[in-house]
């Protein structure tokens, strides 16, 4: 929600800079010391409705489990010296008493020498018997006496008072989330309320004149409002309950109302955006407004998640994340969850570690601690984390993401081949069925769609032609989607391969130049015609493609080595360079043809290019590769593609 300064408003923009750049260790350590220590708030709740809740103190037992010595079988309750001399061949007689001790029957009858009580599963031991012998051992002989052909031990087929759960035992502690395990632990007890902590109220605002909610028409220049809504989720996933206020513009009286209103009647307040540099940034100007201290830390050395604000007003945490949702999403688990876990009554949260190496060269930034979202696939040497590379602006990379690696502050990089920790965003890795990385293409969605919906995992992981060429070769992909042009041969794909790879045919679709309809000039031009009149043109802008991607070097042939406007412009999908154009941040590009038909743009068309499977052989008898290859060659598959827009080969 950053806007751009104007000169009159230079004064305003200066006072809007970050305070101190603090560490993530420094900026956390303040931001717990001016909140805690403190009470947790607590109620008590019947267990029905304790189900999910904390709880707020320790709870011990107040009776032994079981309360008595009970049998484990259905037999008879007997004293062991009497059978030390039992055997098949020597059966020991028994007179029974006369009683049957079932559950909830208390005995009546001492079991005395040479005498036996009949007893149910469950049943309390009568005075005089230290064992129980398995009705299946014995045999009746007579109406009042029965044969025993097996020993007993002392205690056998018994369980003693307390052996379960003693009384004075520490049932459950603080902090211990109820759930139905707990539940029994607690009735088998006899507790019928327990002390749970209140979960903290929690006010949402999202800041931003751009900000529409979903449901509603987006407008020029407008994003829908992701925050508010996977942050509330959040909250509520770590034991706050969430209440979502909506999205306030960029009014400084009317979000300071909001905030007054929130911190009135909410424990804490989460807000996003309104954390950097720009003089539109009004929140954290606000917070001196609210209460004492105030702002604590105002920019933290993190990437993603620099602009961070963490203030306390008159005892409440407010907190302003960075409007991107990514960093947003970042920073809130890594540095407010602790906090809100806190004031929930919650135990800190315990994050799983995978060992990975890291396949590619990962740049950073000197001065600042930068966590990389990565997600995991199996190499041949054990897991090998590839980055998202996506920005911190990009909603799928928290989403998709496995886990993250952690850049240390005096690195400028994190070398190809290093081994790293990974925490995970869950708790145990999730290794895909099915592994591809390379060039993507919508197509390909349509063909693994099937399978995700027939429950195998597909992972897809677009690294460009070259990337997944590359990955294919160290063994790190089951298959690599690659569309490369080979200038000898005049051919596709075949002359990148090499042994332990072998092609598979997919599809073949047609690249061409994309501008927007109308343009004079391009109309009616072929594609090297229309280049030609466009590098002519000092103010025609192209949108280009990224290194690595068989579309780039289908470009970089079509310019010759000219370097036109735009040529650094290097975006890593065909859906960015249309969108590009369409919103005439660029004048042409080159995408195909789906993609141009999609986005209402005019299409010169220039070749039909081959998207083709590198297979890593080694892996082709795995079922989900079986699976895929079975996929591709369906009639479903195919009709799919031809409606597309693409020619299944």
């Amino acid at each position: 929600m950053t806007m751009i300064p104007q000169s009159q408003d230079r004064s305003a923009f200066e006072q809007a800079q970050f305070l101190k750049i603090l560490s993530r260790e420094e900026a956390l350590a303040r931001f717990e010391a001016a909140l805690f220590p403190r009470s947790i708030p607590a109620d008590r709740r019947k267990l029905a409705d304790a189900l999910g809740a904390a709880l707020a103190e320790d709870v011990t037992a107040p009776i032994d489990v079981p309360p008595f010595d009970r049998s484990n079988v259905d037999g008879f309750a007997v004293r062991s010296a009497d059978l030390v001399a039992a055997g098949e061949g020597k059966p020991v007689r028994l007179g029974l008493n006369g009683e049957t001790i079932q559950c909830g029957t208390a005995p009546r009858l001492q079991v005395a020498p040479g005498t036996a009580t009949a007893i149910a599963t469950g049943g309390p031991l009568p005075r005089g018997a230290d064992a129980v012998v398995m009705v299946e051992h014995t045999q009746p002989a007579g109406s009042d006496t029965i044969e025993v052909r097996r020993a007993v031990s002392p205690g056998q087929f018994v369980s003693y008072a307390g052996s379960d759960i003693a009384r004075g035992e520490a049932l459950l502690r603080a902090g211990t989330i109820i759930g139905s395990r707990e539940i029994g632990m607690l009735a088998a007890c006899g507790i019928a309320e327990v002390k749970v902590a209140r979960k903290p109220l929690v006010a949402v605002i999202s800041t931003g004149d751009e900000l529409v909610q979903p449901g509603r028409r987006l407008a020029a220049a407008g994003i829908y409002d992701t925050n508010g809504a996977i942050v509330a989720a959040a909250i509520d996933e770590n034991g706050g309950e969430a209440v979502f206020l909506g999205a306030i513009p960029d009014d400084e009286a009317k979000l300071e109302a909001a905030m007054r209103g929130a911190l009135a009647d909410a424990d804490m307040l989460v807000l996003s955006g309104g954390t950097s540099k720009g003089a539109g940034d009004l929140s954290h100007r606000i917070i001196g407004r609210l209460g004492k201290p105030g702002i604590i830390a105002h920019g933290v050395a993190l990437k993603p998640g620099k602009p961070l604000c963490l203030a306390v007003c008159d005892g409440k945490p407010v907190v302003i994340l960075p409007g991107f949702p990514t960093s947003a999403m970042f920073t809130f688990h890594d540095m407010i969850v602790p906090v809100l876990r806190r004031l929930a009554g919650l135990p800190p949260r315990s994050d799983a570690k995978a060992n990975a190496t890291v396949p590619v060269r990962i740049a950073s930034e000197l001065g600042r601690t930068e966590f990389v979202m990565v997600s995991l696939v199996e190499g041949k040497n054990g897991l090998v984390a590839y980055p998202s590379g996506k920005g911190s602006g990009a909603i799928t990379s928290f989403a998709q993401a496995d886990g993250f690696l952690r850049i240390d502050a005096l690195a400028d990089q994190m070398p190809a081949g290093t081994a790293t920790e990974v925490t995970l965003f869950t708790p145990h890795v999730r290794v895909p069925d099915l592994v591809i990385l390379g060039s993507h293409c919508t197509g390909l969605d349509l063909v693994t769609a099937g399978l995700a919906h027939a429950g195998l995992t597909v992972r897809s992981i677009a690294v460009g032609s070259l990337g997944g060429l590359a990955a294919a070769k160290r063994g790190e992909c089951d298959v690599a989607p690659i569309h490369l042009f080979d200038d000898k041969s005049e051919t596709y794909n075949s002359p990148y391969l090499v042994d332990g790879l072998e092609l598979v045919p997919g599809w073949r679709r047609m690249q061409g130049i994309v501008f927007r309809k109308g343009d004079r000039r391009f109309e009616g031009l072929d594609a090297k015609e229309a280049v030609a009149g466009a590098l002519s043109d000092p103010a025609c802008i192209m949108v280009n493609r990224n290194q690595g991607a068989g579309t780039r070097i289908l470009i970089d042939r079509l310019l010759g080595g000219a370097r036109p406007e735009g040529y650094w412009n290097q975006p890593r999908s065909h859906n960015a360079v249309a969108a590009a154009v369409a919103q005439q941040r660029a004048d042409w590009g080159m995408t195909i043809a789906p993609v141009a038909d999609a986005a209402g743009l005019g299409f010169i068309p220039l070749a039909e290019e081959h998207y083709d499977f590198a297979l890593v052989t080694a892996r082709k008898g795995r079922p989900a590769v079986q699976a895929f290859l079975d996929a591709l060659g369906s009639d479903e598959a195919r009709a799919a593609l031809e409606r597309a827009g693409f020619r299944p080969a």
